[in-house]
């Protein structure tokens, strides 16, 4: 476990544990369970649910420890813009942490970390980083952590602030958890992030079906169109099955990451392609961001040291908190 102590954020005071190990409480009477060995200081939100569903559904699949490559790692390694070994022994927040596709590999460099989702993917990321004794995950809401702020010295926030109600707000509440020289590392969905017409058609009757049913309908799309897409990456190297590809890329609802990611297989980019896609067809809150537009955000939030740059999946930032 890490060495953050969780606080009742209703009262900031300490919370303890109860004898029977089934309930935090604290001295003013307010009681968090722990269900399934997860504290949870929050009931799943209607908005994330789709997301919960997912990751416990697909649990694995964007290990890197599970497809063997390390598409993740360099990704958080970008980010991070160092090599993740710098990380060993840092108090680490992971805010949104879904399944661990992330947490694993904080976790084996060496990190302290404080995993937090809204959704019961809580539940398989303790199942994929249960065994690490540098862990604690939490069920809690970004905006009202149960922890106090202050407390560390990396914040790590990844394909989250973008779908949460106001991502000023998750910005706000994400620098206040950052020690002085902190850092804080995210990313967000920028303009020209790819909603084409039939995205948007699907997405916006998919939001009024039940989250199970969306996910068997993006299952049973994804079947049904795959074909399609793995066809013309094969026979792309003509002019004409290069036109079509493109075409194909611009009407289909698919994700497709062929030509990113050749080296996880036909099946598992099968998978990536039906998560993605249930991602971007069933999420409540898509909000998009210009690098300025954080930049001068981040910096009336006191932080310095801000950088941007257009990559992954829009803007990706590191900015530091003052010393």
């Amino acid at each position: 476990m890490t060495s953050i102590r969780l606080r009742c954020f209703k009262h900031s005071l300490a919370l303890n544990k109860s004898d029977n190990n089934d309930h935090y409480y604290c001295p003013l009477g307010c009681t968090f369970p722990v269900v399934k060995s997860i504290p949870r200081f929050v009931s799943e939100a209607k908005y994330v649910r789709s997301f919960g569903l997912q990751w416990n559904v697909f649990r694995t699949a964007q290990l890197d420890s599970h497809n063997q490559t390390s598409i993740s790692k360099d990704r958080l390694e970008r980010l991070l813009r160092a090599p993740l070994k710098t990380l060993k022994g840092k108090e680490v927040l992971e805010a949104g942490c879904g399944a661990g596709r992330f947490t694993e590999l904080l976790l084996s460099a060496g990190a302290n970390v404080f995993a937090v989702d809204l959704s019961e993917a809580v539940e398989s990321n303790y199942a994929n980083c249960g065994s690490y004794p540098n862990y604690l995950v939490c069920q809690a809401d970004i905006l009202r952590l149960p922890v106090w702020p202050g407390q560390f010295d990396v914040v790590l926030c990844i394909g989250v602030v973008q779908h949460t109600p106001n991502p000023e707000e998750t910005m706000r509440a994400l620098c206040s958890h950052l020690k002085p020289g902190g850092i804080l590392i995210m990313d967000h969905y920028t303009y020209g992030y790819a909603i084409t017409f039939s995205r948007r058609i699907l997405r916006s009757w998919l939001l009024r079906m039940s989250p199970g049913f969306s996910l068997i309908f993006c299952r049973r799309l994804v079947w049904a169109l795959w074909p399609m897409h793995r066809l013309l990456w094969k026979v792309r190297g003509g002019r004409i099955s290069r036109i079509a590809r493109m075409f194909l890329l611009r009407v289909s609802p698919i994700i497709d990451y062929q030509e990113a990611y050749p080296k996880l297989g036909e099946d598992l980019m099968r998978t990536w392609a039906l998560l993605d896609t249930h991602d971007t067809l069933t999420d409540v809150y898509k909000h998009l961001r210009g690098a300025n537009e954080i930049s001068r955000h981040l910096h009336s939030c006191g932080m310095i040291h801000i950088e941007t740059a257009y990559a992954g999946n829009g803007v990706e930032v590191r900015a530091r908190h003052p010393n």
